[in-house]
């Protein structure tokens, strides 16, 4: 290609070939579970996600809310919104502490969503962080406290499907008493920020990736200074591998740059939502608000979220068994969880999520040996509970006491069994004699005392201890011949 997509040089070349040589860090392979800021100016109406174009859209929540309590988006538009975002009460240093106690193994922050601002000091762009609203450098205010504790540190970026998605700011109302009245996108005044992009609203198409030119050169400077500036360990896109060539583009420069930073050695990782096996072999498979019916031979991960992407005051969050449930189920299936925390718009959590939190850190402390550095077993569990395959699948699930979700470590056996049983005693049928090998100890995680338990061609038969544990899923360490 041109000049104009120069990369660093490195061990992988910006072709399908050169990157399907790629193979996934250690690092990522035992984090098992990372903690995400998906955090911008749309935090501030409090209600939220995609608020930047939703509030363009006559009838929808978000546009009605936003009139009634801003104005209408021809004179108060999103522009007026992102200089209402102060992160006046940001504590990166507090919250990452509450991160890693959480078990949180890396972190990943917001670097711009959809609503093209950049929460960087980004050289491409005046709508940032820096210059506009809080000025701060949100992201290199993560990354130091990442790096402080030893967090491997990403960043997601949602910026290539902008051109698309941002093109509702060029509308007008249909109805009432602004019909016709052009919305503030359209004053040229601001176009560096609504972007010059009605061909697009008027093709009225999915808002996904744009065949444009000049924005493919934008997306690809502003990425590329991205990974410049602050040579992330991870760069998420929220979408397919974008824009073919100039994508392979950025993570090959992704790749090169980390290796040259570890002296020859990659770490990176690139995460997207592939829509074929070429695609996915160049980074790693993430599902968004879903996840795998069997084990992946390829690590994979999920995103998802304790409630809506951005704050929202309608919120009802998943509550911190679900969560548990979920990354143990992810973990047995070769996955990572990285689960967004909602922050408001001052920059901190409010008591239900630090609580849900809190109640994740409990739990992990006692059955963290099972979740970290292990790796899938012969089958990922058995019992009659099965979620759903694919994004946007997730939902809580009924499990029962013959539930089971298993992982490994060397010699050890890790199997989670999802409900504590009313009789006080366990059949693993995954772990009779023909299946399995010898069991030679059994113990509670959490529990100083060895488990009674039976190995046969049924199954492995353990008893478990008078008082339940827990309410959350509880694990068998079980170490073989």
């Amino acid at each position: 290609m041109s000049r104009m997509f120069e990369i660093t040089d490195g061990p992988f070349e910006p072709t399908w070939e050169s990157l399907q040589n790629y193979e996934c860090p250690k690092w990522f392979k035992d984090a098992k579970f990372g903690i995400w800021s998906h955090w911008g100016p749309q935090s501030v109406p409090m209600y939220g996600d995609w608020y930047a174009r939703n509030m363009y859209i006559e009838g929808t929540d978000q546009y009605y809310y936003h009139w009634r309590r801003y104005g209408h988006p021809s004179e108060f538009g999103y522009k007026d919104i992102v200089k209402l975002w102060k992160a006046e009460r940001f504590d990166p240093e507090g919250l990452m502490k509450l991160f890693v106690e959480a078990g949180a193994k890396y972190f990943v922050a917001q670097a711009v969503h959809h609503d093209n601002f950049d929460n960087w000091d980004s050289k491409h762009n005046p709508w940032n962080s820096v210059k506009v609203g809080p000025r701060k450098n949100i992201v290199r205010l993560w990354q130091e406290e990442a790096e402080k504790l030893g967090l491997p540190f990403g960043l997601s970026e949602h910026l290539a499907a902008t051109y698309s998605w941002f093109s509702y700011n060029k509308g007008a109302d249909k109805t009432g008493p602004f019909a016709g009245v052009a919305y503030d996108g359209n004053d040229p005044r601001y176009e560096d920020l609504y972007l010059p992009n009605r061909d697009e609203f008027e093709k009225e198409k999915k808002p996904w990736y744009t065949d444009n030119p000049w924005w493919h050169q934008k997306w690809f400077d502003r990425m590329k200074d991205l990974i410049d500036q602050h040579h992330p360990d991870l760069l998420y896109s929220d979408g397919h591998l974008p824009f073919g060539e100039i994508g392979l583009h950025v993570v090959a420069h992704l790749y090169n740059t980390n290796a040259k930073v570890h002296g020859g050695t990659g770490r990176a990782v690139y995460t997207q939502k592939h829509l074929n096996e070429q695609e996915f072999k160049v980074g790693i498979l993430d599902i968004e608000r879903g996840g795998q019916t069997d084990i992946s031979p390829d690590p994979w991960q999920t995103d998802t979220s304790i409630g809506d992407w951005f704050y929202n005051v309608r919120d009802r969050y998943k509550s911190a068994s679900e969560i548990i449930e979920t990354l143990i189920d992810i973990v047995s299936k070769n996955g990572n969880l990285l689960l967004n925390v909602p922050q408001k718009p001052d920059g901190t959590l409010d008591d239900e999520c630090t609580y849900i939190l809190k109640e994740i850190s409990k739990w992990i402390r006692v059955n963290g040996d099972g979740i970290y550095a292990t790796r899938p077993w012969r089958v990922y569990g058995e019992g009659p509970t099965v979620g759903k395959s694919g994004s946007f699948s997730e939902s809580a699930l009924g499990w029962t006491s013959e539930d089971y979700r298993f992982t490994s470590k060397g010699r050890t056996i890790y199997a989670f069994q999802m409900r504590w049983p009313d009789n006080g005693k366990s059949l693993i049928r995954s772990l009779s004699t023909d299946q399995a090998p010898r069991i030679r100890r059994a113990r509670l995680l959490g529990s100083d005392m060895e488990l009674r338990f039976e190995q046969g061609n049924y199954g492995l038969y353990l008893e478990l201890p008078n008082e339940k544990l827990s309410d959350f899923p509880h694990c068998f360490e079980l170490t073989t011949d």
